[in-house]
């Protein structure tokens, strides 16, 4: 289970905690998505929120919660995982 929620929200870039739940254990992460990339990869009207759930949803299908960076911005995962912006998108 992915639980994220805005932290901030600078005018440039959200700032986002996210909390991955699998069996009984758990781990943190803070995400920062750019506006740009936010406008450029979301679905329309989906929130930052949503996106990042979805950002999740794929890192998950390729490595385990614990692998995931603890801070991270979502341009990142592009440079881990190449075929990630044809798939969220």
């Amino acid at each position: 289970m992915v639980t994220v929620r805005q932290s901030s929200d600078d005018g440039e870039r959200f700032v986002l905690d996210a909390r991955v739940t699998e069996g009984r254990g758990e781990t943190r992460h803070e995400v920062t998505l750019t506006k740009k990339d936010y406008a450029r990869l979301a679905r329309a009207g989906e929130t930052a929120e949503a996106f990042v759930e979805r950002c999740f949803a794929f890192l998950l299908a390729r490595e385990s919660k614990e692998s995931i960076l603890t801070r991270f911005d979502v341009s990142v995962i592009a440079r881990y995982f190449p075929d990630f912006e044809g798939v969220i998108r």
